[in-house]
């Protein structure tokens, strides 16, 4: 075990990750089982049932059975491979870590395929399913759509970039989309957890809270792992900074401003308004506090990168209000309900948006390099006398 706390942190992490996601793996395959044949073991509804209490999963299930029976093959395809990318995923990872390219390679075109195969699976579901019978309503399905997109453009990202000879972005976009996968594992941890914090909560309760901050907690893992994974100090071309003093005070305003209107509005999600401010604007402030720190205390390009995310995680709010309006226009859902909607994808879009913007920031810099290397051998040349 290594001595330096940072990496025992890493490598804590690390394990933690894989642990989560191997578990998770049998749980995802066989959730759908019982609608395809009643009676058929599910681990994850099963252990659920233990940990808080029968009738909280009985109750969830019962309202599934219409909408899933509807898209029940699609939703089996996505499950199962579901749970192999749970698998792929560890497996990646290690092998970046420790530097097995060919296996890594086999590995990545295999995730990637399985991802398109499972989002494909996802993406039929969603399409017969109206926003209002979705589980826990119109906000969960916009944040089953907004990380179906997520995952999707995240892996398509990271063949460009990998394919464009930029493995750091390649890592970036891939850590991206396996963050977004992890929602799953993560929400059934929160099935288990939130009911010791809200007593007599229904899944549907659960959910909602949860969601409020799940975007924002996997973007920012996927910010961590990519940061301890890149160890430059500098990159070649890079000069000034796209997120400079006036324009993180500018997002600073801007996102202070959302927060009140956030807060404002938050009246009229009625008694489940403490929960849900609660369960947002705390990981929010956390999140907030560690990107303001690191982008403080670093230089050179991680500091690029620290304060490109800082100026996303201001504007989050911004685009959750922004989003609110449309969501309420196009979907026909009552302004309360496409405010929480709004605040559940804000985070994950704007995180999204800041990997793009490093990777602008990345192939800018590339092209800077390539434009002075061109300049330089090229010689001028000097007219003669007396020519034109």
């Amino acid at each position: 075990m290594p001595r330096d706390p940072v990496r025992r942190w890493r490598r804590a992490a690390l394990i933690t990750v894989i642990v989560v996601s191997v578990a998770y793996a049998p749980v995802a395959m066989t959730e759908l089982w019982p609608y395809a044949d009643p009676g058929a073991p599910a681990f994850g509804e099963a252990l659920l049932a233990r940990l808080v209490s029968p009738s909280y999963v009985a109750d969830a299930l019962a309202t599934r059975i219409g909408p899933y029976g509807r898209s029940l093959v699609p939703l089996v395809v996505h499950s199962v491979l579901g749970g192999l990318l749970m698998l792929l995923g560890p497996a990646q990872l290690l092998t970046a870590v420790h530097g097995r390219t060919r296996l890594h390679r086999a590995l990545g075109v295999a995730y990637v395929l399985t991802v398109y195969g499972s989002m494909a699976g996802a993406g039929i579901y969603l399409a017969r399913t109206a926003p209002a019978d979705a589980f826990s309503g119109p906000a969960f399905w916009i944040v089953l759509a907004t990380i179906l997109v997520g995952t999707v453009l995240s892996v398509t990202f990271g063949v460009l970039a990998v394919l464009g000879g930029f493995p750091d972005l390649h890592q970036r976009w891939l850590l991206l989309s396996y963050g977004f996968l992890m929602t799953a594992p993560l929400l059934r941890l929160e099935w288990s957890a939130l009911p010791l914090v809200l007593p007599g909560a229904s899944m549907a309760e659960v959910n909602r809270v949860a969601i409020m901050h799940l975007g924002s907690l996997v973007a920012f893992g996927a910010l961590l792992a990519s940061r301890a994974l890149d160890r430059r100090a500098s990159v070649a071309g890079l000069t000034g900074s796209w997120a400079p003093w006036p324009v993180l005070v500018a997002a600073h305003l801007a996102g202070l401003a959302a927060l009140g209107l956030i807060v404002s509005r938050s009246a009229e999600w009625g008694d489940a308004r403490t929960h849900l401010l609660l369960g947002y604007l705390l990981p929010y402030a956390i999140v907030y506090a560690v990107l303001l720190h690191r982008s403080l205390t670093t230089r050179g390009w991680p500091r690029e990168e620290w304060r490109i995310h800082l100026t996303a995680v201001c504007l989050a709010p911004v685009v959750s209000v922004a989003l609110s309006v449309p969501f309420a226009a196009a979907l026909s859902i009552d302004r309360p309900t496409a405010l929480s909607a709004g605040v559940t994808v804000g985070c994950g879009i704007t995180t999204f948006t800041a990997v793009l913007v490093v990777s602008l920031r990345t192939l800018h810099a590339r092209e800077t390099v390539r434009r002075a290397s061109a300049g330089a051998l090229v010689p001028s040349v000097v007219p003669e006398r007396g020519s034109a």
